[in-house]
């Protein structure tokens, strides 16, 4: 029987390595702009969601296309604000979102803060801001809409990596979500007070709370922190606007 040298199998074997990385780095690379996509057509379709738009969308042959569509259709502009409430010209506001965990990151009185403006058939405005924060077994995330008294939230989106299904998970779900509608930012005297989310329920009558998922109260937390993180950073840009 031929043998083969300890020389020849460790160069034969590095060699084999060499080639598999090869194939894998090309594979990933050639992938890459696909799955880029993927990541914008997502995020765009959470911002229309996020005004009650894509609604069609398990209808169409196309999905990639008809968001796209619908996107250059109704988000017509987009701003970059600070925390002081000034407007930064020559940002990019979707490029930052697609980043805004580092963004998130920065010192406050160093991050861009990013705005998408809706504009519908009857050409109603709603202000679109992008929220991340931490649920109970990673990083959450989603969009609020905002009417033009940017006090009044118009809908909201939320998804997350890794919540457990039938608890924290539930923040993706339309019951979940639609109890933001028509909660409020803003009391009575102007302060930012953003959105409570309550253990064991709240009046429907609360202007600033919702019910908490039951058994999900870590990831209810989390949220309920993301949201005042999140939107307090533009508090200043909010009331420099209101109507």
């Amino acid at each position: 029987m031929k043998s083969f040298s300890n020389t020849y199998i460790f160069l034969f074997s590095a060699g084999l390595v060499i080639l598999v990385a090869a194939i894998l780095s090309f594979v990933s690379e050639s992938l890459k702009p696909y799955q880029e996509r993927n990541i914008e057509i997502e995020k765009k379709k959470d911002i229309l969601r996020s005004v009650g738009r894509a609604e069609n969308i398990g209808d169409v042959p196309d999905k990639n296309t008809y968001i796209v569509e619908e996107y250059s259709r109704f988000i017509q502009k987009s701003m970059v604000t600070n925390i002081k409430g000034e407007i930064l010209e020559g940002r990019d506001a979707f490029m930052i979102t697609s980043n805004l965990k580092a963004e998130l990151a920065k010192p406050s009185d160093q991050r861009e803060l990013p705005v998408f403006i809706y504009t519908g058939e009857d050409n109603e405005t709603r202000y679109i801001i992008p929220v991340r924060g931490k649920g109970l077994w990673g990083p959450i995330w989603g969009y609020i809409s905002l009417n033009d008294d940017f006090t009044t939230i118009y809908g909201a989106v939320f998804d997350h990596q890794g919540e457990t299904p039938g608890l924290g998970a539930e923040i993706r779900e339309e019951w979940f979500q639609n109890e933001f509608k028509n909660k409020k930012i803003f009391d009575d005297s102007g302060k930012f007070v953003s959105i409570e989310v309550v253990k064991g329920g709240t009046p429907d009558d609360n202007p600033y709370g919702v019910d908490a998922i039951s058994g999900g109260t870590i990831t209810s937390k989390g949220l309920q922190q993301m949201m005042f993180d999140c939107l307090g950073a533009y508090e200043n840009f909010f009331k420099a606007n209101k109507k």
